[in-house]
């Protein structure tokens, strides 16, 4: 039975294509989707290699959990059923940036598989899913933001970590342990494991 509400939507194909522009940019396009606890060091990371990325004259934009929820999902809540249409429209525009011939980089906790898998089905060859592991005590230590301890102060439902399972990858195209490197180190290592990807 046909979606009434998409049964008339056609796709329309652009003359200058994803192809036409990453020739132009004369580097491919990719999703590096950073995942793992709050305080594991994903943003940092992230907007570290993006500088990188950018000073080799890489079109490049990063996506990042909490911007997004101040926008385009600020109408979500952290339920499961929250948390799924989450990932699903930041997937969704996170293709459309690789289709632009963008690498593009996406913080997210995205704490269960089921929903990274979605991604990879998804983008595809284009997903790279990058694990940045901490573990639980140190990101409690860190706690950039305050969350953990409004989370065990009963503040914050469903927080990852504290009253919400988090599953680690069980086969991450890349591992970042933020406890044995620091977040330079960590960016230029993820740099020399994706930069053929994209100049290739």
């Amino acid at each position: 039975m046909k979606n009434k509400t998409t049964e008339n939507i056609y796709w329309h194909e652009m003359s200058i294509n994803r192809k036409i522009k990453e020739t132009k940019y004369d580097h491919k396009a990719l999703l590096l989707w950073f995942t793992g606890l709050s305080g594991s060091g994903k943003s940092s990371i992230a907007n570290e290699l993006e500088k990188i990325l950018f000073s080799k004259g890489i079109k490049t934009y990063l996506l990042d959990g909490d911007n997004i929820r101040c926008g385009l999902n600020k109408d979500l809540d952290f339920s499961l059923t929250g948390r799924k249409e989450n990932i699903r429209r930041i997937g969704e525009v996170a293709k459309l940036f690789v289709d632009a011939g963008i690498v593009t980089l996406a913080c997210f906790v995205s704490p269960l598989k089921s929903h990274r898998d979605f991604l990879r089905s998804l983008l595809g060859n284009d997903f790279c899913e990058i694990f940045v592991k901490c573990n639980i005590d140190e990101c409690k230590r860190r706690d950039p933001k305050g969350l953990y301890k409004k989370a065990m102060n009963g503040e914050i439902p469903e927080f990852t970590g504290i009253n919400a399972t988090y599953e680690e990858p069980d086969n991450p195209d890349i591992i970042i342990d933020t406890e044995k490197h620091n977040i330079e180190d960590s960016a230029k290592s993820v740099l020399n494991k994706i930069i053929k990807r994209i100049l290739e």
